[in-house]
């Protein structure tokens, strides 16, 4: 007769052995999955990011730098194709100064984790987009600020045009 000793511990009888064994795998599997982007058999090491995603990281800041800074620089370099009512600093622009550089900060933010912030980044492609379209309207409708459409109207269209180019969509996206 075979000593046999069952202590209740996993493995102890070796005919529940490799029933244990796949009772508890896909709940450790579950738990202890790694993130979905990271490959398998790479789990915890350091990867180079996609070039798109570093593409975009630094688009995002180049972006942020100019929304907080570059907008009122180009007002006071070029006001009749940036700012919408020249003379002294009217409330007006204080006002989408403020905005911008707000978004300009978040966008700053994201810049280090971009694809955990995708819809900041698809508002700010919308956003641009719509604003700059008001403001071509405007400037076709009111000849005094015809030359925003070589101002700040095309920069706003550049920029959704660069961050909507570099933001993933779809399953790349989903994926995150």
């Amino acid at each position: 007769m075979s000593e046999h000793h069952d202590d209740g511990t996993p493995g102890s009888d070796p005919k529940n052995a490799n029933m244990l064994l796949t009772q508890t795998k896909p709940h450790e599997e579950a738990f202890n999955r790694e993130p979905h982007l990271q490959p398998g058999g790479l789990q915890g090491k350091k990867m180079a990011e996609p070039p798109r995603i570093k593409y975009l990281r630094i688009a995002l800041q180049l972006v942020g730098v100019t929304f907080i800074f570059g907008i009122y620089a180009l007002t006071l370099v070029w006001p009749s194709g940036w700012s919408w009512h020249t003379g002294h600093t009217p409330h007006y622009l204080q006002m989408i100064l403020g905005v911008y550089a707000t978004l300009g900060v978040f966008l700053l933010i994201a810049s280090r984790k971009p694809l955990a912030n995708l819809t900041l980044i698809w508002f700010t492609v919308w956003s641009s987009v719509v604003h700059a379209a008001v403001m071509a309207a405007q400037a076709l409708a009111n000849p005094e600020d015809i030359a925003h459409l070589w101002g700040d109207v095309p920069a706003l269209f550049l920029i959704a045009a660069l961050l909507a180019s570099l933001t993933p969509r779809g399953a790349v996206a989903e994926g995150c």
